[in-house]
């Protein structure tokens, strides 16, 4: 009896979530088909021009919009961005620095600076039972 190794298979939009681009900006023939683990690395360490192109300039996907804002993904929504935007939207949006960027980046500092403030607690809790125990 042989094992046939098969080769691990995604669907597009988990390649393109992976490779951190807009599905629908993506060529129809990866829409369209299924991508195998070395197709994803072959595609992360040598993008082609199109990969490239939409890298650099969008259309980008949520989560990629919100780090460039630095912000996080409800807080795009509650800023009313609901789409995918291009770099040079982006752009205009840090240019225009609207009241609610402003407010979800200070709100994204306190939820940086909490969990910060959580995981010194917690390390300090676990070198208090490290030395308990040890005692």
């Amino acid at each position: 009896m042989t094992s046939h190794h098969t080769a691990q298979t995604m669907k597009p939009a988990t390649a393109a979530k992976k490779l951190g681009v807009y599905l629908e900006a993506t060529p129809a023939e990866f829409r369209e088909g299924v991508v195998s683990r070395s197709e994803l690395n072959a595609l992360q360490t040598d993008p082609p021009e199109w990969l490239r192109e939409l890298r650099r300039n969008g259309p980008h996907p949520r989560p990629v919009v919100a780090a460039k804002l630095g912000v996080s993904i409800s807080g795009l929504a509650r800023g009313g961005v609901t789409e995918a935007l291009t770099t040079e939207q982006i752009d205009a949006i840090k240019q225009d620095n609207p009241e609610w960027l402003q407010k979800e980046r200070a709100t994204q500092a306190e939820v940086r600076k909490e969990a910060v403030r959580i995981k010194e607690k917690n390390a300090e809790r676990a070198d208090e039972q490290a030395r308990d125990s040890r005692s």
